[in-house]
C-alpha cells in the first residue's frame, strides 16, 4: 500500500470513528479497541493496534458517553496512538497510549465546541423551525454532520502528525520507555477497576461483579 493511500485511509477511518461517537452510525467503531485495531492493521501492525486499543479501552471504561456530560473522544486518539506505537515494540506502547490519552482529552474539548456550534445554528433557525419549515430541519441535520466530520478529520490529522513526530523523535527510549509502558498498564488497570466499581453501585450489580470475579479467578487458578 502506498503512503498516500495509507494516509487517506487513516484519515477516513479516524473521521468515521469520530462521527460514530455521537452522530452516525453509532456502531461502536469509536471504541478505542476497534479504532486502534483497524488503524494498526492499516499500517501493517495489527497486533500493536489491538494492544494499544486494549490499553486505551481500560481508561475509556472509566467514562460513559451519555447526555451532555463531558467525556473524552477516543476514536481519532486511538488511531494516532496505534500509528505512533506501530513497529516500536513493547517500548512504544506507553508512548502511543500516552499520546492517545492526551488526544482523547483534546477530542473531548472539541465536542464542547461542536455542541455550542450546533446550539448557535439552532438559534439561527429557530423561527423557521417554529413554522415547520422542513428545509431548516435538513440544514440543521446536515450542518451538524458536516461540522462533526470536519472536527473528526482535523483531530485525526493532528493525531497522525503527532504520531509521525513521536516516530521520528521519540521523547524517551530504552529503560525509561519501558517504565512508561509499565506505568500506563498499571494506570489502565486501576482506571478500569475504579470505573467498574463505580458503575456497579452497591446493589445486585455489585454482587454479580463479585461473583464473576470469583469465578474468573477460580477458573484461572484451575487452568
Amino acid at each position: 500500500m502506498s503512503a498516500p493511500v495509507e494516509l487517506a485511509l487513516l484519515l477516513l477511518w479516524g473521521t468515521l470513528t469520530g462521527l460514530d461517537l455521537v452522530s452516525v452510525p453509532q456502531g461502536m467503531i469509536s471504541r478505542p479497541l476497534v479504532a486502534g485495531a483497524v488503524a494498526g492493521w492499516l499500517v501493517g501492525d495489527a497486533g500493536t493496534g489491538v494492544t494499544v486499543g486494549l490499553l486505551l479501552e481500560l481508561f475509556a471504561l472509566e467514562s460513559v458517553a451519555i447526555g451532555a456530560s463531558r467525556y473524552p473522544d477516543y476514536g481519532a486518539a486511538a488511531v494516532g496512538a496505534a500509528v505512533a506505537a506501530a513497529g516500536m515494540g513493547f517500548e512504544g506502547l506507553g508512548l502511543g497510549v500516552a499520546l492517545g490519552l492526551i488526544l482523547a482529552e483534546v477530542g473531548g474539548w472539541s465536542l464542547q465546541w461542536l455542541r455550542h456550534a450546533n446550539a448557535r445554528a439552532l438559534g439561527r433557525n429557530a423561527a423557521s423551525l417554529e413554522v415547520g419549515d422542513p428545509s431548516a430541519l435538513r440544514r440543521l441535520q446536515y450542518g451538524g454532520l458536516l461540522r462533526d466530520a470536519w472536527r473528526s478529520l482535523l483531530l485525526t490529522a493532528g493525531a497522525l502528525a503527532a504520531a509521525a513526530v513521536i516516530h521520528r523523535w521519540p521523547p524517551v527510549t530504552g529503560m525509561v520507555a519501558t517504565l512508561v509502558t509499565l506505568t500506563i498498564i498499571g494506570g489502565g488497570l486501576a482506571a478500569a477497576g475504579a470505573g467498574t466499581m463505580r458503575h456497579a453501585g452497591r446493589g445486585r450489580r455489585l454482587a454479580w461483579l463479585a461473583a464473576g470475579a470469583v469465578v474468573g479467578l477460580g477458573w484461572s487458578w484451575w487452568r
